[in-house]
């Protein structure tokens, strides 16, 4: 289905500008439409880690050196080479993630908004300076840290490294990307239009492994900061490991956001909302809205939600699990959910698959009825194509519910009143609300970031937010001669 060029499907470390397989064992890239491998990648030592952290930190130097706007210029040139080779970088997130064509190129050019509002810190983020005393000016200006580290999952290979490293390169650091070593190929892609751009060799470095990488990259000593997305038991692990070796650190985790139904929603666009929230990219996406709050009289567009998404084709319709253990584990959770007395109102585990997929992995579209708080569904992130729906009989009890949530990555409600609305804004505990939209990500130049267990760290990873992880705030205060009025406050 996907024609992948063979310089892509043999991934490659990229160091000091130079490509070079890692030196630990080699993995097939399974494509979750087929079950086939294609593509390899051989993983990284910590020899190997060591050799691009040792190489980001020679170049880091001149490169912080570099005036801002020269910063800028390779930028808009891999922009304008992401543009020209989008359906190129798409086809390889398709294949190897398991996402339809359209998720994956609309992951890319949501990257893309990332490197937009990088571009414009030329002119927003000039610093800034202020007489504060008679002959005694105060002003700031950001100091990047070094070589610095992203840690990006599987479910979005190329959006989320354009998440980090526009940002953190545009303000001087050097970046080191390790990808999940089950996507290695946009990896290589983005590494490729990154040295076409013309960043210095050094500055833009990828290190494709596993466990053993992230662990090396969160201990060397001259990585300065390391941001990470993934599961929130990870994002946990790696914080902490992170924050013990003294970096700078941000890790978001996982989610089970609530989409909260009140009795006055609009049917049409909230049953949409909800399908396209629960199934998009499988629910493989820490924004999928897993938890359908049903409130009062609500109740009856459950039925309407069931007879939409049973109507979703898988493969053109809706992608593939990334690999066999994420359908098994979930085939668990859903008979695990029957057995605490869920009604399976629609099994994905029976949806038929086209026959040249015969060989991936794929579950159709579930809905799991009649959930109960104490249910494992509705406490553990799922991370798949199954909406938990729960009844209640007022906004106060579906609050109660998203307040007791451990995660806190997204909460929406539908509704037409703006009461209610402004309601679900002040008692939501959750990073991003949203009204009346099953996917509330924050466009740029808005920054993305939950709370709870969906975060580990401080910050954002887009936006402003992002400017003041990858930077240190200097300031500097300045007196060149004595006053006649100075006092004790006047240094």
């Amino acid at each position: 289905m996907f024609e992948i060029p063979a310089r892509y499907s043999s991934c490659q470390n990229l160091i000091g500008g130079v490509l070079s397989p890692g030196s630990g064992r080699q993995l097939d890239v399974v494509s979750p439409y087929t079950g086939s491998a294609v593509g390899r990648v051989r993983l990284s030592t910590r020899e190997d880690v060591d050799a691009a952290v040792s190489a980001a930190h020679a170049a880091w130097p001149a490169w912080r050196r570099t005036p801002l706007r020269e910063r800028i210029e390779p930028l808009l040139r891999l922009r304008a080479l992401l543009l020209a080779e989008l359906e190129l970088l798409s086809n390889i997130v398709a294949a190897e993630s398991g996402k339809t064509p359209a998720e994956a190129k609309a992951g890319v050019q949501r990257g893309i908004e990332v490197i937009d509002f990088a571009a414009s810190l030329l002119n927003s983020d000039a610093g800034g300076a202020l007489d504060v005393s008679r002959g005694v000016s105060c002003e700031y200006r950001r100091d990047p840290l070094g070589a610095v580290v992203g840690i990006t999952p599987f479910n979005f290979p190329a959006m989320v490294p354009m998440w980090m490293f526009p940002i953190a390169l545009t303000v001087g650091n050097a970046f080191i990307l390790k990808p999940s070593e089950k996507v290695p190929m946009a990896a290589g892609v983005l590494g490729e239009l990154a040295t076409r751009a013309g960043y210095p060799p050094g500055v833009f470095s990828v290190v494709h492994g596993d466990k053993v990488a992230v662990e090396a990259l969160c201990e060397h000593p001259l990585t300065q900061a390391v941001a990470f997305v993934g599961s929130s038991e990870v994002a946990r692990r790696v914080y902490a490991q992170s924050a013990a070796a003294g970096k700078r650190a941000l890790c978001l985790g996982g989610a089970k956001n609530q989409l909260i139904v009140a009795p006055d929603a609009d049917p049409s666009l909230t049953v949409r909302s909800i399908v396209d929230s629960f199934t998009g990219c499988a629910g493989q996406r820490c924004m999928a809205g897993s938890l359908m709050i049903a409130v009062g009289s609500a109740d009856r567009l459950i039925d309407e939600v069931k007879a939409t998404a049973e109507k979703i084709p898988l493969g053109s319709g809706m992608g593939a699990l990334i690999d066999a253990a994420a359908k098994a584990r979930l085939t668990d959770a859903i008979a695990q959910a029957e057995r605490e007395g869920a009604q399976v109102l629609l099994d994905g585990r029976t949806a038929p698959v086209p026959n040249e997929y015969a060989g991936g992995n794929w579950l159709g579209p579930t809905i799991l009825d009649h959930v109960k708080p104490e249910m494992e569904c509705a406490r553990r992130e799922l991370f798949g194509p199954v909406l938990s729906v729960m009844r209640v009989a007022s906004l106060e009890s579906a609050f109660a519910i998203e307040r007791d949530n451990p995660y806190g990555n997204a909460t929406s409600i539908f509704t037409s009143s703006g009461a209610a609305a402004r309601l679900s804004i002040e008692r939501a505990t959750s990073g991003m609300i949203g009204v009346n939209i099953g996917v509330p990500v924050p466009r740029e130049p808005f920054s993305f970031g939950g709370t709870k267990q969906s975060k580990f760290g401080h910050g954002d990873i887009t936006g402003p937010a992002a400017v003041d992880f990858w930077t240190d705030l200097k300031k500097i205060t300045t007196k060149w001669a004595a006053q006649s009025d100075a006092n004790w406050m006047s240094g």
